[in-house]
């Protein structure tokens, strides 16, 4: 038996039922990748704004620095400003003393300011005041170095004419000093006295109190001087001393301290030894004698004796007396 092939009866396909869709899981992803999304977009945010940040307190730290340069370089042109004044202003009066301390103070608080590392623009505002205040302060203390300077140049312009008026007051003092000192000179020099007529004797003193007049050296005890003080209109009247000096036959001056000898100082600056000084009561413009005994602590020697007399440094007079040896019998 023969067999054919006929087509078997169409069967059914089977179609499978898709899947079913994962709603809740796809939309938690999605969540997820938003939030994700969202993060990164936050952080990338946030970090242009850290950013931002940072770049503006750079620029506010750079403003602060510039404005402290700023201040600083104020602050330094003033203090130069004050200082040089204080160099030019050596005289000083109360004002200026006070606005010294004030300046000072202002300085010093500025410089406290400007120094701090971290300094509010509230204290930078306080630096820059003060500066301001700073510079009026120093204004004011040049207003007052320029017043004081003024009155030191009147002053001084002052000082230069009582300076000449001194010089030609001085100058003209010291013209009439030497008018008034070369009178005084002639006037002293005029009133010297002058001494004449002199009479020297040599006298032997006799037991009975006698005196008797010898030549002969061995035989003389004393010498009797007596001279004449001449007629001066100049010599106002009162004591004048009189410096006598006797000289030996050896040219030794005799000069005996305990009988009342020493020495004094003539015109030329020259000390010499006196004898005896004799102090005299002149009368002005009279003629006085005067009369002294010399006996000395030795005996005389043969030869001639020189009697000089001073008075007011000057030699006024001398004369001689010889004394002979003598004889053997004499």
């Amino acid at each position: 038996m023969a067999f054919e092939n006929f087509p078997e009866a169409d069967k059914p396909i089977e179609v499978s039922p898709p899947p079913k869709k994962n709603t809740g899981r796809a939309v938690l992803i999605g969540l997820l990748v938003a939030a994700l999304l969202g993060t990164w977009g936050y952080i990338i945010y946030d970090k242009n704004k850290t950013q931002e940040t940072i770049e503006q307190k750079d620029t506010a730290i750079a403003t602060t620095n510039t404005q402290r340069d700023e201040l600083q370089k104020e602050l330094e042109d003033a203090a130069m400003r004050y200082d040089m004044l204080k160099t030019s202003n050596s005289k000083k009066d109360s004002s200026i003393t006070a606005k010294d301390k004030d300046i000072e103070e202002k300085k010093a608080r500025i410089a406290t300011l400007l120094t701090k590392v971290n300094a509010t623009q509230s204290e930078l505002s306080e630096a820059k005041r003060l500066i301001a205040s700073l510079n009026s302060d120093i204004e004011v203390y040049k207003n007052q170095v320029e017043v004081l300077q003024g009155e030191k140049i009147q002053l001084t312009q002052e000082k230069a004419v009582v300076t000449r008026q001194r010089d030609r007051a001085r100058k003209d003092y010291d013209s009439a000093t030497v008018v008034i000192k070369n009178k005084d000179n002639l006037l002293d020099v005029g009133s010297t006295l002058h001494a004449s007529n002199f009479s020297i004797v040599g006298l032997k003193e006799k037991s009975s109190g006698k005196e008797k007049a010898t030549t002969t050296a061995k035989k003389v005890d004393k010498l009797r001087i007596t001279f004449d003080l001449d007629e001066n209109m100049i010599t106002p009247s009162g004591t004048k001393e009189l410096y006598v000096t006797i000289i030996a036959p050896d040219g030794t001056p005799i000069a005996v301290e305990g009988l009342g000898s020493g020495t004094f100082v003539t015109r030329d600056g020259e000390t010499k030894p006196y004898t005896k000084k004799v102090d005299v009561n002149y009368t002005q413009n009279q003629r006085k004698t005067v009369s002294f005994d010399w006996k000395q602590n030795s005996d005389f020697t043969s030869g001639n004796y020189k009697i000089e007399v001073y008075n007011n440094g000057f030699k006024v007079g001398e004369a001689f007396r010889p004394l002979k040896k003598g004889g053997l019998f004499s």
